[in-house]
């Protein structure tokens, strides 16, 4: 599994990730706000299984 997310992707993904837990446990927005497990997670292992599929790559290569 080697990481295909840059630095600037990352980063965004954590925000948004982080955001929409908090917003969803603070009851701003209702379950679905969990989705940000997915932005979160991908972001933590700098890796994205559906840019792998697309052939995507926001990192340098290494």
């Amino acid at each position: 599994m080697n990481a295909n997310i840059g630095t600037i992707d990352r980063s965004l993904r954590i925000v948004i990730g982080l955001l929409l837990i908090g917003l969803s446990l603070s009851g701003v927005i209702g379950w679905w706000g969990w989705i940000g497990v997915v932005p979160l997670a991908t972001g933590i292992f700098s890796f994205c299984p559906v840019y792998r599929l697309l052939g995507i790559r926001t990192c340098k290569r290494g």
